[in-house]
């Protein structure tokens, strides 16, 4: 297994120079590290000293880089990296919800037809996804957010296993169930990989206001990846938490009473409260009576349409089915498009 791992590393290199050396050192003994090789520091000096002085003495070097994408199998504690998400989540609740979309967005973007975007590239780190519509905010909020994890384990730890990471854990402290997640995921190493805006789903669709057209553009951008009608309604229950802002989407205020708060209170608020078009010079959107709740268009939408309206009404009335099929639907998003997942422990 050992000397697998190690040929892997080699197998990634092809001529150059001895800069990446001191690199190249670290992650090698990472490697053997992490396959039990610390109760034998000279063995492991001695190997690690050994492949890089035959990749140097040979002239080989790292190819565009590639070996510094390649996730070290064990070489991360993702209970580690969970737990340090954990405390900027508990530190400041609000950033739960902003987790949340960051890798609800860095995962939508999956088409089963060209078999292209999803959460597998860590891609919504480029400039040229975070400027899609869709994803206004997230480049001064969640993304920056995230460094000071990243930076800490390094390359170990990519970019699109700690974003999707990041939404399962602020999921599960702010109430909410506990998403199975794997890792395993590997950066898109430029901005190439990302896919055109448009793939997901928008708050008004067609007339202003919900109508039928709100609920064919849902099931345009859902069916696109691969869901049916339940596993949409499933997935908006993720309005149980955070807000709009005027700043990034130009719609304000929060769906729910209880924003850092993960529940069924979305569906119940749908189903039950009567709303209407609010009055001000911003985008059509939905409030209640007291004026302190919105809904978008294709919230209504949701109890506009009957296929879509009976989902409603049964997460209304049952959380715990609602936490059931909200875990597996969202576990799905995350891992559309990826391939050579480990299921990994991280609660």
């Amino acid at each position: 297994m050992l000397l697998t791992k190690v040929s892997t590393y080699l197998a990634l290199f092809s001529a150059g120079a001895a800069a990446f050396a001191p690199s190249l050192s670290t992650r090698v003994t990472s490697v053997l590290d992490a396959h039990g090789q610390d109760d034998d520091g000279g063995r492991r000096a001695f190997l690690a000293s050994s492949v890089i002085t035959t990749l140097v003495g040979t002239g080989f070097t790292p190819a565009a880089h590639a070996w510094r994408l390649l996730p070290l199998s064990g070489g991360v504690d993702y209970k580690a990296v969970a737990g340090d998400i954990s405390s900027i989540i508990k530190e400041d609740p609000n950033k739960g919800p902003t987790l949340v979309r960051l890798s609800w967005h860095s995962s939508g973007t999956y088409d089963k037809m060209s078999k292209d975007g999803g959460s597998g590239g860590g891609t919504i780190r480029f400039k040229e996804e975070l400027a899609h519509g869709g994803n206004a905010g997230l480049g001064e909020t969640a993304v920056p957010w995230m460094e000071d994890v990243k930076t800490k384990y390094g390359d170990s730890l990519s970019y699109a296993d700690l974003y999707t990471l990041a939404g399962v854990v602020a999921i599960k402290e702010l109430g909410g169930p506990t998403v199975p997640w794997s890792s395993g995921r590997v950066d898109a190493l430029d901005p190439s990989a990302v896919t055109p805006d448009g793939r997901l789903p928008g708050a008004d669709s067609g007339p202003p206001g919900a109508d039928p057209s709100d609920a064919a553009h849902l099931r345009t951008i859902f069916n696109r990846m691969g869901f049916n009608d339940q596993e949409i309604v499933a997935l908006s229950g993720a309005h149980a938490l955070g807000r709009c802002h005027t700043t990034a989407s130009g719609y304000d205020g929060p769906w729910t009473p209880t924003p850092t708060m993960f529940n069924n209170l979305y569906f119940s608020l749908l189903d039950s409260v009567k709303w209407t078009q609010r009055d001000w010079k911003g985008p059509f959107q939905y409030e209640d009576e007291g004026k302190s709740l919105m809904m978008l268009p294709t919230d209504l939408v949701l109890i506009q349409d009957d296929d879509f309206k009976k989902y409603v009404s049964m997460y209304a009335k049952d959380q715990a089915t609602f936490f059931a099929d909200f875990s597996k639907a969202f576990n799905k998003l995350e891992e559309l498009g990826t391939t050579g997942l480990k299921s990994t422990t991280w609660a």
